[in-house]
């Protein structure tokens, strides 16, 4: 992959599809604790995924409003490299996940106008990485997956003190267009390289990441 911008392909529920990411080029797979999710795994399924996976390919398990006993029983199963925090988490709940659990922990923030911005200076101080995604539409049933893109205008040129993701809409045909408008040198996808909700597609995820590297 070149143009050293990581990608992060997220939902993974089959065997199969971590071989995909990881063959594409991937740098982190994502695991979906969300029942309201399409690609919602059970921790009996994310363990046999995440012993699946290559050395080098970072496993990231995607919680939302996860109390300390869901977490618990995720993290005594599941051997993981991240945990991604996609609710309505406060900054002081993330930093007092990364003190409980010992991982890295990235929090996403969703961005719909310029008024959402200040959120991300303020997850920025707590947590180790923070995933820019677009705001979900009213109504909606759960925080991301959504297929939506937000205007990459809002955060072009812009920098934070932890690495950062981008995510929200993000296809074969446009991330390549979308790295060159944000600097982002990580992107994340989920429903981007899939046949169906929930069903990933090599062919799309190796495309994604082709279209990354170009």
């Amino acid at each position: 992959m070149s143009g050293s911008v990581r990608v992060k392909i997220c939902g993974l529920r089959r065997p199969a599809d971590v071989e995909a990411a990881s063959h594409a080029g991937a740098a982190y797979c994502g695991f979906v604790f969300f029942e309201k999710s399409p690609r919602h795994v059970s921790v009996a399924q994310a363990r046999e995924l995440a012993i699946s996976a290559p050395p080098g390919l970072a496993k990231v398990a995607l919680v939302v409003n996860a109390d300390d006993a869901t977490l618990d029983e995720i993290l005594n199963s599941v051997p993981l490299d991240m945990l991604q925090l996609h609710g309505t988490e406060t900054p002081e709940r993330v930093a007092e996940v990364r003190r409980r659990y010992g991982l890295p922990v990235m929090k996403a923030v969703g961005i719909a106008t310029a008024a959402d911005l200040p959120q991300l200076d303020a997850f920025g101080a707590v947590a180790d990485q923070i995933l820019v995604d677009a705001k979900p539409p009213a109504g909606a049933d759960r925080p991301g997956g959504n297929a939506l893109a937000f205007d990459w205008s809002l955060i072009a040129g812009r920098r934070w003190a932890v690495p950062w993701m981008l995510a929200g809409g993000l296809t074969p045909d446009n991330v390549a267009l979308a790295v060159q408008k944000t600097g982002a040198r990580q992107v994340d996808v989920s429903s981007g390289v899939e046949s169906a909700p929930g069903i990933k597609d090599a062919a799309k995820i190796a495309a994604f990441v082709a279209a990354v590297g170009q």
